[in-house]
């Protein structure tokens, strides 16, 4: 690789939801455990300070609406814009200029990912400059990186060793994209990693060799990582190698559940605006949108302290009608718990399983969110019935001890006489980070645990039928296995029966993914229209190889996991061996 020789520091990125953070530790120091960087941010205009987490947020302000040098960094004294804590604190009061939440718009299979879009919702006439989820982590990576080389000028971040997480969830696609940000962000050097691993390699480097006394083998480790705007659920396997030596494997990931602490948030706001409207004082979308930011923190504040009866929350005033200019009301002990352990965490049997809501013919555009918000029911489905030996917590809404135990409790209900074991985790929200730099670490070295798992889902190309046109009856595909689960970095896969390759024109490949289909190998034939949900289809793949228009031409496939972590997909023509990469379409499809 390309820093194989020049690196001095393996370096984690959590580019998170609702919060980025940016893990390290030196290559030459086998003992140290990994650390967070501080991270400078703007805080207020004209004022910028480090803290350890860089929120998801970017402000993009009018030429007139703040003083110019407002938004000053240390490296940079003239930006225009801003990411971190002033860009997320003016979301409520200028939410039309603030974007959030892009790294769900960056899976969303319904949308250009690389288009303009964002701030989504903007009036088209105004003159918010628009970005696509693409550039929006590409501006937050590259604020790590200019973070970075401001504290290390002799160690640029573009020459270390980088891992880079994403959602166990996330499918080839999202997967391609965050890479690509990063490579426009100038990180040369990356390799994706999943969170919940991420989570296990930094609970391994606080435990150093203890970690193996509190697992055994055959143990399923469930790992719930719920942040502020995602659940994601792993179960990670404790196997022995037959010679006394523990081994990790990643034996299953759950679907991409937009489903997290901002709908919790959300929800309280919704309980103290009907109180107040109650009594005859209106709150429009403006406010709901402080009150919200507002019972965000009235919430974490809680739900860190059991001994705080309530919290007060202050909505900004609008209009003459509003004495002294604001609003301030209480949210309660009793208000929360029934708001969030009954609403987000019930108490459900084994079998439950997520609402499925009858869809409206028209929607308005927009992410696709859970319409289910019972957390434990998504969990009960994951589950299917497996029963984990030992929960590990993740993701800065499981810093509560309230919502550990209830989601313990709940588990447990399931497991009979089973109690399962809770390993103690490090800080919540630098997990993901530093535990990132621990495997970043171990790669460069080639020493320490490697959690084994290769791909999340098996992969799947469409294949037409040759069949007799009948009236109404459009011809069958089948979906070919192009990438089993479990298919390793670094590894290729062959399909050498030939088929008839479009030549000349456009060409659109239908592309499938499963979670679900574990035993599938390469060149295992799945009849689309019976496969059920066992099938997902994803983004398109097409390409416009040359020849002459119209025309089939024998040909091959051929599949490879990157040793970055992506999914690459070739086509082999028989005659030439002409190989083509075909390239994924991520312009939106209305199926979706």
């Amino acid at each position: 690789m390309s820093t194989s020789t020049t690196a001095r520091f393996a370096l984690g990125i959590d580019l998170g939801t609702t919060n980025t953070a940016l893990g390290f530790v030196a290559l030459d120091d086998e003992a140290a455990s990994p650390a967070a960087l501080p991270l400078p941010q703007v805080v207020a205009a004209h004022e910028h300070a480090p803290r350890a987490l860089l929120p998801s947020f970017l402000y993009l302000p009018s030429s007139s609406e703040l003083p110019e040098g407002a938004l000053a960094l240390p490296w940079d004294d003239r930006r225009g814009f801003c990411v971190g804590g002033f860009a997320r604190d003016r979301a409520t009061s200028v939410p039309g200029r603030v974007i959030a939440s892009a790294k769900s718009w960056l899976c969303h299979p319904g949308v250009d990912r690389r288009a303009a879009m964002l701030p989504f919702g903007a009036a088209a006439d105004s003159d918010v400059p628009k970005l696509s989820p693409v550039e929006v982590q590409t501006r937050l990576l590259t604020h790590l990186r200019e973070a970075w080389d401001a504290a290390h000028a002799d160690a640029p971040l573009s020459a270390q060793r980088v891992v880079l997480t994403v959602p166990a969830s996330f499918d080839a696609v999202a997967r391609q994209l965050t890479e690509e940000a990063a490579r426009q962000a100038g990180l040369s050097d990356v390799v994706l990693l999943e969170e919940p691993q991420a989570a296990l390699y930094a609970w391994i480097a606080t435990h150093g060799e203890e970690w193996r006394k509190q697992v055994r083998p055959g143990d399923l480790i469930l790992v719930v990582d719920i942040g502020g705007g995602t659940t994601d659920f792993s179960l990670i396997e404790v196997k022995d190698d037959g010679q006394g030596n523990l081994s990790l494997e990643r034996k299953a990931v759950g679907d991409h559940i937009l489903l997290g602490g901002d709908n919790m948030d959300l929800a309280l706001a919704y309980r103290v605006r009907a109180r107040l409207e109650a009594d005859g004082r209106a709150i429009d979308d403006w406010q709901l949108r402080a009150l919200t930011h507002s019972c965000r923190a009235a919430k974490e504040a809680m739900l860190e302290d059991d001994r705080l009866p309530e919290q007060t929350v202050v909505i900004p005033g609008r209009g003459s009608k509003l004495i002294g200019g604001s609003i301030a009301a209480s949210l309660s002990r009793a208000e929360l718990d029934e708001t969030v352990l009954q609403g987000f965490f019930p108490v459900v049997d084994a079998a439950a399983r997520p609402a499925a809501a009858r869809r409206a013919g028209l929607q308005t555009l927009g992410l696709p969110y859970a319409h289910d918000a019972a957390i434990t029911r998504h969990l009960a489905a994951f589950l299917g019935g497996q029963r984990p030996a030992a929960l590990l917590f993740n993701g800065g809404v499981t810093r509560s001890p309230t919502l550990q135990q209830r989601i313990v409790d709940v588990v447990n209900g399931w497991l009979d006489d089973q109690q399962v074991r809770v390993l103690p985790g490090a800080d919540l929200d630098l997990a993901v980070a530093r535990g990132a730099a621990a495997y970043a670490r171990v790669r460069a070295s080639n020493k320490g645990l490697r959690i084994k798992g290769g791909t999340a889902r098996a992969y799947y190309v469409g294949i037409e039928r040759s069949e007799l046109a009948v009236p109404g009856v459009p011809p069958r595909v089948d979906a070919v296995c192009i990438a089993p689960r479990g298919m390793e970095e670094g590894s290729e896969a062959a399909i050498d029966s030939e088929l008839g390759l479009v030549v000349g024109e456009p060409a659109h490949f239908r592309f499938f993914a499963s979670s679900k289909r574990e035993r599938d190998a390469v060149g295992a034939v799945v009849d689309v229209a019976r496969a059920g949900d066992d099938l997902v289809e994803v983004d398109p793949i097409e390409a416009t190889l040359p020849g002459q228009p119209g025309a089939l031409v024998p040909a091959t496939l051929r599949s490879r996991v990157t040793e970055v972590g992506t999914l690459e997909l070739f086509v082999v023509e028989t005659a030439t061996a002409n190989r083509h990469k075909l390239e994924f379409q991520v312009r939106g499809d209305a199926r979706h």
